[in-house]
Order: structure tokens, then C-alpha cells, then sequence
């Protein structure tokens, strides 16, 4: 079962990121965060690691409806996305998969709302 879509993208690293973010954009997310994994490890731990981002994505409006419907729902948000770089200098865009996320809720009120952030997020990495 996978939990991830993905999309291998040619093109610069931080060149990819930012069209990630400004199509996360054209689809009604912000990034609430934006972690470089790979400047934590060199400064945490003092290891080298592949360029790697974690992009914390949230729709407000999908985020409100679906914490309406299940208040510890908030303890999968945001929707992250990632970019990172193969060894062979492929870039990778990976964004969560809602429907498999929200279906350990087990309650069908989120499951329209898990669909639209499904298509949405589709629709994201389909314009990279």
C-alpha cells in the first residue's frame, strides 16, 4: 500500500521547491512550514545528507471543515509534501496520500474532504 504520490521533476533543486510551493499555492495551501532536512542534519548531527525539504501544507478552509468533523484530526496536519534529490540528480516531489492519512480515522465524514485534498494535491504535481 502506498501512502505517497510522486513525481520525478528535471530541473534545479531549489528551482523545483519553489514551483512546488506556488502550485500548492494555485490550489489553496500555504506552507506553514518548510524544513531542510538536510542543513538539520549538518547542523544537528554533523552528517551529510541529500538536498531534502519537507514542505507542511494546509489548506485553511479543507483544514477548518475537516476539524470540524474530527477534532484529533489535527494530529495529521498539515499535509506534507517533499522534495529531494536522487543519487542520480533526479528530483522527487512526494506529497501524502489524504485518503490513506485520514482513513485511520475510520470516520466517513472526512472522506469527501480527504478526496478534495487528494485531487488537489494531484493536481499539484501533474503542473510540475
Amino acid at each position: 500500500m502506498s501512502y505517497t504520490t510522486d513525481k520525478r521533476v528535471a530541473g534545479e533543486f531549489d528551482a523545483v521547491v519553489e514551483q512546488t510551493i506556488d502550485a500548492l499555492s494555485d490550489e489553496g495551501f500555504g506552507v506553514l512550514c518548510d524544513i531542510d532536512v538536510q542543513a538539520t542534519f549538518t547542523e544537528k548531527l554533523d552528517e551529510e545528507f541529500r538536498q531534502y525539504r519537507i514542505l507542511g501544507a494546509c489548506n485553511p478552509r479543507l483544514a477548518y471543515q475537516g476539524l470540524e468533523a474530527e477534532i484529533e484530526l489535527g494530529a495529521l496536519l498539515p499535509c506534507n509534501v517533499i522534495v529531494y534529490k536522487e543519487a542520480d540528480e533526479t528530483i522527487v516531489v512526494s506529497a501524502v496520500d489524504p485518503t490513506q492519512l485520514v482513513g485511520i480515522t475510520d470516520n466517513p465524514d472526512l472522506d469527501s474532504i480527504s478526496a478534495d485534498v487528494s485531487a488537489r494535491l494531484e493536481r499539484v504535481l501533474e503542473s510540475l
